[in-house]
């Protein structure tokens, strides 16, 4: 039968909520490796958050970015950043909002596609209002898997909503740079946001953290190095501040991406004011179970779905509900939330197919693979040393200083970075690393592979790295980690 969009029927094997990119994963290694139909409903872009609004278009913003830094600090090079060209080259990579090429790869991948805003009403069944008011109901014979995301979380500060601030689609999806920009956080978004409206031209550029350092998730040296490094272009920090107040008096929604029209103030907890063209909210995400039918299967509305290591959602008899992406709240990536739907489509294959040995995500969890690309980006996979201590690890840590390198000094002659394992003392494999430095990303991988393979530091020894790379600093690395152990037995 030929995948279509609003196919005339109601009853496929599976039916997943939600068409992003993990739900089209989900869908696809349901069917097309399986042979059992299914069906994507979504009533936004087919694609989802990471093609239109998160991913794609802010590397899109970063890359410029790092290509005139990198030329900025090579002698011998110069470089200029075109901000309407960089805007044009993200729409571009969002193909201007048009899911086109991504209904047409659904559709030649066997994989139908309702229109429509999804419920679920009952036990696999889903009610689905279509965008010219009707309704309609489907059915899976085998599952259901939610992929409906998260949206982010504005807090409750006095007038911040009324100013109409803008949110991580509004930013990314941005048709002028405003001159003067205030962003609320310090995480990922908050950071690579405030690098491209900083290099993008805007000429204050100001992020309000309510936590003692950036990126806290990450090691310590992280945050602190990439803080510097904003400092150093001209981003102003006001760590351990929270907003107080938040006045727009002539606030005006234009529309996505524009400036809303008047100034607006900041006023921050210790009486400082800040004054803006516009204020970016970058603090967290909630996910998107308001409305979804969760009570029509026994669940509440509102926060993450617990899910097994097979992605079902737990608390649901009959095992026929999976949650994959932000939604279940393992880790809200977009390559996390691909890999959650690669296993729940392949336990859902497995188990129409009678089998019981089931695909578990649990080892894929282990590397929690990650990149920051602000400038110094930042890599990472695995655990922080203090994760790894409140796991009950007996930690063994090495740091390198990443400038030490040749091929460090060859990228940039001013390189300034650091690179940090962590090892388990019992086993003594590596299950967390970070790297802080520029194009430290492709390093993530192999960082990723040390540790969801477990791979001893004595084979490690042997993985030798080309020269002058980047990479060479696992072996540096695996030096020092030796140095430390001699000393500590010469003492």
């Amino acid at each position: 039968m030929t995948a279509t969009v609003d196919p005339d029927r109601s009853e496929w094997d599976v039916i997943v909520l939600g068409g992003a990119a993990a739900g089209e994963n989900a869908a696809q290694y349901a069917s097309q490796f399986s042979g059992l139909s299914s069906v994507l409903v979504e009533n936004d872009l087919l694609g989802g958050e990471c093609s239109y609004w998160a991913c794609m278009p802010s590397k899109a913003l970063l890359r410029p970015v790092e290509v005139v830094s990198a030329g900025t600090h090579l002698p011998g090079v110069s470089a200029r950043l075109d901000p309407a060209g960089a805007l044009a080259r993200r729409d571009e990579v969002v193909n201007r909002l048009d899911d086109s090429s991504q209904v047409r790869w659904a559709l030649n991948t066997g994989i139908d596609v309702v229109r429509g805003y999804g419920r679920l009403a009952g036990e696999r069944t889903l009610s689905v209002s279509r965008p010219d008011g009707a309704a309609r109901t489907l059915s899976a014979r085998h599952a259901v898997v939610i992929d409906t995301g998260s949206c982010p979380a504005v807090p409750d500060v006095p007038g911040l909503r009324a100013a109409l601030p803008w949110t991580s689609r509004d930013v990314t999806s941005m048709h002028e740079v405003p001159a003067r920009v205030v962003v609320l956080g310090g995480g990922v978004v908050a950071c690579e946001a405030a690098t491209w409206l900083r290099g993008l031209g805007a000429a204050e550029v100001t992020i309000v953290e309510r936590g003692p350092r950036l990126l806290a998730r990450n090691e310590p040296f992280a945050g602190t190095l990439v803080a510097e490094e904003l400092r150093a272009g001209g981003v102003r920090l006001h760590l351990e501040r929270s907003m107080s107040e938040v006045r727009r008096p002539d606030a005006d929604d234009t529309g996505r991406g524009r400036v809303h029209g008047g100034e607006v103030t900041v006023t921050l907890d210790d009486g400082t004011v800040l004054a803006a063209d516009e204020i970016v909210v970058a603090a967290g995400r909630t996910p998107n179970t308001d409305d979804i039918g969760l009570q029509s299967v026994g669940l509440s509305p509102g926060g993450y779905l617990d899910v097994d290591d097979h992605q079902r959602v737990r608390g649901v008899d009959g095992g026929w509900l999976y949650a994959i992406g932000d939604v279940c709240g393992r880790a809200l990536l977009t390559h996390m939330g691909k890999y959650q739907a690669r296993i729940a489509g392949d336990v859902i294959a497995a188990r129409a197919g009678g089998r019981t040995e089931l695909p578990s995500s649990a080892t894929g969890h282990l590397g929690l693979p990650q990149v920051v690309f602000t400038d110094p980006e930042v890599g990472s996979a695995g655990m922080t040393e203090q994760q790894a201590r409140d796991a009950g690890i007996d930690v063994e840590v090495v740091e390198y200083d990443l400038a030490a390198l040749a091929g460090t000094w060859v990228m940039r002659p001013d390189y300034r970075g650091r690179a940090k394992l962590v090892v388990d003392r019992a086993d003594d494999v590596v299950v967390g690393a970070t790297f802080v430095g520029a194009g430290i990303a492709e390093l993530v991988h192999s960082a990723t592979t040390a540790v969801v393979g477990r791979v001893p530091v004595s084979t490690l020894w042997h993985v030798v790295p080309s020269y002058p790379t980047a990479s060479e600093i696992w072996l540096r690395l695996l030096e020092a980690l030796r140095a430390q152990r001699h000393a500590a037995l010469a003492g």
